[in-house]
C-alpha cells in the first residue's frame, strides 16, 4: 500500500520534469542524442552510470562520439540493466561543431523501472549553458528500480 503514495509522486515528478521548458535554449532543435548506459545499481542516495553518447546532427548525416557518466543524487533505490537515453538537442543557434555538446548539464531525474523501465530528465548545460536536452527523455532500462534525483550528467 505505501508504494502507491510513492508511484504517484514519482508521477508528478515525471510530469513537472517534462513541463518545465528551458528559456531561449528552444530557439533551434540541432539534433538528437542517443546513449547507452551501463547497468546501474540505485542506492539509497543516488547512483552513477558510464555512457557511450552519439550526437546526430539534424538535417545531415554527421554525427559525434561523446563518453559520459551521469550521477544521481537523491532517493534512487534499485538495480536495472544497460539501457538506452534518448535526447532531442536544442541550442541558442544552429551552429554545432564537434565538441559542442561537450560539458556539464544539471536537472532533475525521475525514473521508475519493474521489468521495463521509463524515466524523464531535465538537463541544462554543454558550452556556456547553451545546450538543453529536451524535456522529456526517452529512458529504456530493464529492473526493478524505482528514483527521484538531482542529476549531473558530463560528456566529454
Amino acid at each position: 500500500m505505501r508504494t502507491i503514495p510513492l508511484l504517484c509522486i514519482l508521477g508528478v515528478f515525471a510530469i513537472a520534469c517534462a513541463t518545465i521548458t528551458p528559456a531561449r535554449a528552444e530557439a533551434f532543435r540541432v539534433g538528437r542524442l542517443l546513449c547507452s548506459t551501463s547497468p546501474r545499481i540505485g542506492f539509497l542516495a543516488g547512483s552513477t552510470q558510464s555512457l557511450r553518447c552519439t550526437f546526430y546532427r539534424r538535417g545531415t548525416s554527421r554525427h559525434y562520439i561523446y563518453e559520459g557518466r551521469i550521477r544521481r543524487i537523491g532517493f534512487d533505490l534499485g538495480v536495472t540493466g544497460s539501457g538506452v537515453l534518448s535526447w532531442a538537442v536544442f541550442a541558442r543557434n544552429s551552429q554545432i561543431r564537434p565538441g559542442t555538446m561537450r560539458g556539464t548539464y544539471v536537472g532533475a531525474s525521475g525514473n521508475i523501472a519493474l521489468g521495463p523501465g521509463l524515466g524523464a530528465n531535465v538537463l541544462i548545460g554543454g558550452s556556456r549553458r547553451s545546450v538543453a536536452l529536451q524535456p522529456l527523455s526517452i529512458e529504456r532500462a530493464v529492473g526493478v528500480n524505482l528514483a527521484a534525483t538531482v542529476t549531473h550528467l558530463t560528456l566529454r
